[in-house]
């Protein structure tokens, strides 16, 4: 699925990042709120040191909890996102370079670290085409950094930096537990400054932002697992074009998420509705979610944040609908902020399943003029709702 390319006659709609493609220079002074560590090539692999070329507000380039809370719009942040600049270098992930010494201070700090950059030469525009990882602007290599500053490190993220017997799984959990967002643990994690000693390594950005999604919520899916089952429920709530209807059936755990692209759409160029799935049941999954990938442990985090919060655990279909209006992809970070709105809103109930689907059908039917009924026949957690009966069926 790929979304058009922004055009340079379209750019004058991003103002902080018009105003850096006129100004664009090798050298300069600024502030990084991010690192960001690249895939291609592993284990040889591009480290890169996200930086504004200013240091006034950079800790705003990179706050999606912020930009969520504060309903920010597409184009704003994505002219925030394209004015950083991507200097960068090659790294092996086991390896400490000085471009990984520069990107582990500025992942562990708690906000924008002062730094001089030097790149080989101007650099270099790429079109936005990621829908996982939050969008970049141009990218360089560099010739030489330096930091200016010294970095300010939270106490608690300094205690699992230096705690080299430390699991990586354990950290996360320590650390999400202190209230540091997912964000946050993900830079700590890409940079390799957590977990044992000798098994630290650098870890690709798209990686990492599943990892520690997924790491956070199966500890949650253990202690909801505990909770009495939840009532018929539908929550709905969106953010950025996405749409997400979240039905809980008054079951045991198991999750099933659709993924629907609306047709005539940036990641949908058809005329018909495409749509992916995967699921989990009570036991859970075995092998990565191939075909919803990222989105998938996204949106599963604040499900799960929600019932542990109401002490509940749910059967959870999740149905999400990628409209027109979603026209820049801005990473599966719109995904948990837009489940994450949905959960917070005051749900419908219902008496029985029946009654919930109905209301589904009707209300997608409604507002998507879509008919989901061929989707929800499809639905693995729906199949064995049917097949499975209860001791409780029998009474």
């Amino acid at each position: 699925m790929r979304f058009k390319s922004i055009r340079y006659a379209d750019i004058e709609q991003y103002p902080t990042y018009f105003k850096l493609s006129q100004n664009i220079k090798e050298d300069f002074f600024g502030s990084s709120p991010a690192p960001f560590v690249g895939r291609y090539g592993y284990p040889n692999i591009n480290v890169g040191l996200l930086a504004p070329p200013e240091t006034k507000d950079a800790w705003l380039h990179d706050a999606p909890r912020y930009w969520a809370a504060n309903n920010f719009p597409i184009n704003t942040i994505a002219d925030l996102r394209m004015s950083l600049i991507n200097s960068r270098s090659k790294s092996h992930i086991k390896q400490q370079p000085k471009i990984t010494q520069l990107a582990q201070e500025i992942g562990l700090a708690s906000r924008p670290v002062d730094i001089e950059i030097h790149l080989k030469k101007k650099p270099s525009i790429k079109p936005l085409t990621d829908y996982i990882v939050t969008p970049m602007g141009p990218s360089a290599q560099i010739r030489s950094a330096r930091i200016t500053e010294n970095a300010k490190i939270h106490t608690k993220v300094q205690k699992v930096h230096d705690d080299t017997d430390l699991k990586a799984n354990n950290a996360l959990q320590y650390l999400y537990k202190n209230n540091f967002d997912e964000n946050m643990l993900t830079r700590i994690l890409s940079v390799g400054s957590i977990g044992i000693g000798k098994n630290r390594k650098l870890v690709p950005t798209r990686w990492s932002i599943t990892a520690v999604d997924d790491t956070i919520g199966k500890e949650l899916i253990e202690k909801i697992k505990e909770h009495q089952e939840y009532e018929y429920s539908a929550y709905f709530g969106n953010f950025s074009g996405n749409y997400f209807l979240i039905l809980c059936l008054s079951d045991i755990w198991s999750y099933e998420l659709f993924e629907m692209y609306m047709p005539k759409t940036g990641m949908n160029k058809s005329v018909d509705l495409k749509y992916t799935t995967d699921h989990e049941l009570y036991d859970g999954r075995k092998t990565y979610a191939e075909n919803t990938a990222g989105g998938y442990y996204a949106s599963r985090l604040p499900i799960l944040e929600s019932l542990s919060a109401q002490k509940r655990q749910a059967s959870v279909l999740v149905l999400r609908f990628i409209t027109d209006e979603y026209t820049i992809p801005l990473g599966v970070w719109v995904v948990r902020e837009a489940v994450r709105k949905a959960m917070s809103n005051k749900p419908l109930t219902f008496a029985s399943k029946e009654l919930l689907l109905q209301y589904a059908q009707r209300f997608i039917k409604h507002r998507f003029n879509f008919e989901v009924t061929s989707i929800l026949n499809k639905s693995q957690l729906l199949k064995q709702k049917k097949e499975q009966r209860k001791l409780k069926d029998f009474g």
